[in-house]
């Protein structure tokens, strides 16, 4: 018998998020005689604990006898039980400050840690997770900021509506301005910001009329890892020797920022790879953007100017660039910043029965039989005790000496 725990989200903001819903519970009961799906009660879930015990989960507060412990986002260490498998969102693979002591922790208790972000296939794509919502959401919050930005249009936060249908809705009434929008990545996330600005029937227009042509209607360019970097010895680019090597790349974004006025970050980044701009270029009187929506949401990464992660409550904050300090929003001469890093939470929902159904078809039966395509293997960062392979890199941020 395997005994699947939902356990309650207890990182702060609470998450309303769930990594199964209800009715998905209900079709793995059905489909595995052999489990059984214990439920942590929550009064912040977006599905009440009824529709759980209706689906035939057991609402429990004590989850020691349960074998698999999901959730979504990273759990208090306090919290973590003895020699479990727990599967969530760690954000332990950047060596993230924050999450250092559960890491430990996790060690200490000997716990099997499977990471959400680290279950790909075997070319290194991802299975599972919530990117889309994120570039659908962080899409909407960046033109909403733009709107109060400008004064042009007004709209609603997106967890003020029940479903990504009704935001759609909310827009029948929106006539949005002329304004150039640049679209920065390629992947899931950016790919979400693609399908809201599409459905809107927001215009794609090349890059070189995005950067010379003016328009009476909102337009967007898409700009790829391709177009945003090139080869200090202008060789072609190449995309895994990129990746390899970012120091040998400079970024040619500096020819868009003179041109656009809300600015979409959704580009994988790390600290080896050139930025966007640096705090000086903001100075110039040439750069043109007044909002960035950086879904991407790293600290002083790509978008220099992101100095701190936003709130649900309070998405957007101001950067003064001559003062090279955060500032109150929506002032003359801020640059406004929407760095929202939950950003799926807004339409929970929706975002959990995306993520819940990938789970159930493409993981799940890996976590429970032969992990034949090494699935569940490649996202182990932790295990009796020790950091597995493909993590042992993390060993020296576990011991402090990063």
């Amino acid at each position: 018998m395997y005994k699947l725990a939902l356990i309650r989200e207890e990182k702060k903001p609470y998450d309303r998020r769930v990594a199964l819903t209800p009715a998905q519970c209900r079709d793995i009961l059905d489909a595995y005689k052999e489990v059984e799906i214990l439920v942590q009660p929550s009064t912040h879930r977006c599905f009440p604990d009824a529709a759980y015990a209706a689906a035939g989960c057991k609402l429990q507060e004590d989850l020691s006898e349960a074998s698999f412990l999901i959730g979504i986002k990273e759990v208090p260490k306090e919290n973590l039980l003895d020699e479990k498998t727990y599967l969530y969102f760690s954000h332990t693979i950047k060596k993230q400050d924050y999450n250092r002591a559960m890491l430990q922790e996790i060690l200490r208790k000997n716990i099997r840690l499977i990471d959400y972000e680290c279950l790909t296939w075997e070319n290194g794509g991802r299975i599972i997770g919530f990117g889309r919502f994120a570039g659908i959401i962080g899409t909407h919050e960046g033109l909403k900021a733009y709107g109060f930005k400008s004064g042009a249009y007004t709209l609603k936060p997106a967890n003020q509506y029940q479903t990504y249908q009704e935001m759609l809705s909310g827009y029948a009434s929106t006539k949005l301005p002329a304004m150039k929008i640049a679209l920065c990545g390629d992947g899931r996330v950016a790919h979400g910001a693609l399908e809201l600005l599409n459905k809107l029937k927001i215009r794609e227009v090349t890059s070189r009329a995005f950067l010379y042509d003016t328009f009476d209607e909102p337009v967007y360019v898409h700009l790829r890892i391709d177009q945003l970097y090139e080869n200090t010895n202008n060789s072609p680019f190449d995309k895994s020797y990129f990746y390899r090597n970012p120091q040998e790349y400079f970024c040619t974004f500096n020819q868009y920022y003179p041109v656009t006025d809300l600015m979409i970050n959704a580009i994988y980044w790390n600290e080896e790879i050139p930025r966007f701009f640096e705090l000086d270029d903001m100075q110039r009187p040439d750069f043109r953007i007044q909002t960035i929506s950086d879904i991407t949401c790293d600290i002083n990464g790509s978008v220099p100017c992101t100095v701190r992660a936003s709130t649900i409550d309070e998405p957007v904050y101001g950067w003064d660039p001559f003062l090279k300090q955060e500032t109150a929003p929506y002032q003359q001469k801020t640059i406004d910043i929407m760095a929202v890093s939950n950003l799926p939470t807004e339409l929970p929902k929706d975002a959990s029965e995306e993520f819940g159904s990938l789970f159930v078809r493409h993981v799940l039966p890996s976590l429970f039989g032969p992990d034949r395509e090494r699935i569940i293997e490649r996202a182990t960062i932790a295990e009796e005790g020790k950091l597995t392979k493909r993590f042992a890199y993390l060993q020296d941020y576990v011991e402090g000496r990063d």
